[in-house]
């Protein structure tokens, strides 16, 4: 039995007022007298999120191809008729998604002012996939809001700088059970779910109660102090979805996670324990605002202010969908050097060669995705191309294009970073839903999601990590490459 990927979904949730919220700019702001204010400055606007040639991209409305082409710098060029909704999600905005978060919330720990929580029930009734959303629950006045801020007890939720909620922390004494940490759990669940909520509704489409099994690739760990990171936020994104039928886990391998995921859902379906397993991950809120000084030196408007998640659907042979090669899966092995040269060879020539193919016989490589106008002001490399460069020399090295062809390789097997820095996220599967209507469209054949991990940052070890999946054209379909 072969494995297909049946669909993608791509959401962004425009959080500015989280970005102080975020690990770096809620340790540097206290340090810097005025750093507050400088940031507030800086943050764009919801239109300005949307019209965000990049974030167009993630959502499906523009290829990376097009991207590259665009004129830059995109924080500068937006696009004048950009649209919220998109082929893979949609752009949602802070206050709805503060409601998100309140009916993610099984224990009363999100509080929102009650003319909020009523307006915001209101607009999420009229979303086309949330309207039957359960457990908004009950307001709070701002006196009690603000008693629970004042006792250090909860973080506050502002919505253009006016305080409209907070999050409350589950156990006064337990740190796991912390506001922040609740904070970033339940930003992981809904932001999850509601990737899964388009991924369901975007696929034939497909009805919750057929999946059978879920897998969490975000980077987000839920549990108590007792057992930290091991709780299954797989499980409860999937309750919230609907999927009552499936039972689930959690994927743990830094920026590898989601490849190491689909590699898995390819390997069970295959083997007929399963028939459809969604795959998701969630925003990260300590990404938030990374680079927030470097973009304010810049007087640039701070780019990390979005939280992104992904949703996919593996399931049995349709005869249509793409096929997932699970006998070409490639990894980086422990013994394996860390190198880029070592590493390519792994994670790409050793799987290439199992099927007789050449580097350049990959029409479209997704890497690290990072979008560059987020990285470049704060010093660090435009990640993609340092990838794509690297690997266009090992198809040199092999003989396979010229010295004066490598720039030619990048253009036309590589892509410009769009991906908003959420760790898991800008792992190359932003381009999955891309790769999928691109090859069921003729314009390209296959493609090969290869992300790399940095496991050296948890001190447990100082090993990197990198899996490669192959996706190519179901043989069941006639249509040529274009």
């Amino acid at each position: 039995m072969t494995a297909v990927l049946k669909g993608a979904a791509s959401i962004l949730a425009h959080t500015p007022d989280l970005v102080p919220l975020g690990s770096k700019p809620i340790r540097e702001i206290p340090r810097f007298e005025g750093l507050g204010g400088e940031c507030l400055a800086h943050l764009r606007s919801y239109q300005e999120a949307v019209a965000y040639p990049p974030n167009q991209v993630f959502i499906g409305n523009i290829r990376p191809d097009e991207l590259a082409e665009m004129k830059q710098p995109w924080w500068r060029n937006l696009i004048a008729d950009a649209s919220r909704e998109g082929p893979y999600g949609e752009i949602m905005p802070q206050d709805e998604f503060y409601g998100l978060l309140k009916a993610a919330d099984a224990f009363d720990l999100v509080w929102l002012e009650e003319g909020f929580r009523y307006q915001i029930a209101e607009k999420l009734h009229l979303h086309p996939l949330l309207g039957d959303l359960k457990g908004l629950g009950g307001g709070r006045t701002i006196a009690e809001i603000r008693d629970k801020l004042a006792r250090n007890e909860a973080l506050p939720l502002n919505l253009g700088g006016e305080l409209v909620g907070c999050v409350c922390q589950a156990h006064e004494e337990d740190e796991a059970l912390s506001a922040s940490i609740i904070l970033e759990g339940l930003i992981a669940k809904a932001s999850a779910f509601l990737a899964l909520r388009h991924l369901l509704a975007r696929v034939n489409p497909t009805d919750a109660g057929d999946i059978d099994y879920l897998l969490d690739f975000g980077e987000g760990a839920v549990g108590d102090r007792y057992q930290r990171g091991g709780g299954n936020i797989a499980k409860a994104i999937g309750e919230m979805a609907g999927c009552l039928n499936a039972t689930g886990a959690d994927i743990k391998a830094f920026c590898c996670a989601p490849t190491h995921a689909i590699a898995i859902a390819a390997a069970l379906v295959q083997a007929g324990t399963f028939d459809q397993i969604a795959l998701f991950g969630g925003g990260s809120l300590p990404k938030l605002g990374m680079k927030f000084q470097f973009h304010i030196k810049k007087d640039m408007p701070i780019l990390e202010d979005t939280l992104a998640a992904i949703a996919i659907l593996i399931g049995k042979d349709d005869g249509v969908s793409p096929v997932i090669r699970t006998d070409a899966i490639g990894i980086h092995r422990i013994c394996a050097g860390a190198s880029a040269q070592e590493m390519y060879e792994e994670v790409v020539v050793k799987p290439l060669n199992k099927l007789g193919k050449r580097i350049i016989d990959i029409d479209k490589y997704a890497t690290e995705l990072h979008n560059p106008e987020i990285t470049v002001p704060a010093g660090r490399p435009d990640t993609p191309l340092i990838n794509y460069r690297a690997l266009g020399a090992m198809a040199y090295l092999r003989g396979e294009i010229e010295r004066e062809g490598i720039s030619d390789f990048v253009k036309n097997h590589g892509m410009p970073g769009f991906a908003p820095t959420q760790g898991h996220i800008p792992a190359a599967i932003p381009f999955m839903g891309h790769a999928r209507d691109m090859i069921m469209a003729g314009q390209i054949k296959n493609t090969m999601f290869m992300p790399k991990g940095s496991l050296f940052l948890g001190r447990m070890t100082d090993l990197s990590d990198a899996v490669s999946v192959i996706v190519e054209r179901n043989p069941a379909t006639t249509k040529e490459v274009s």
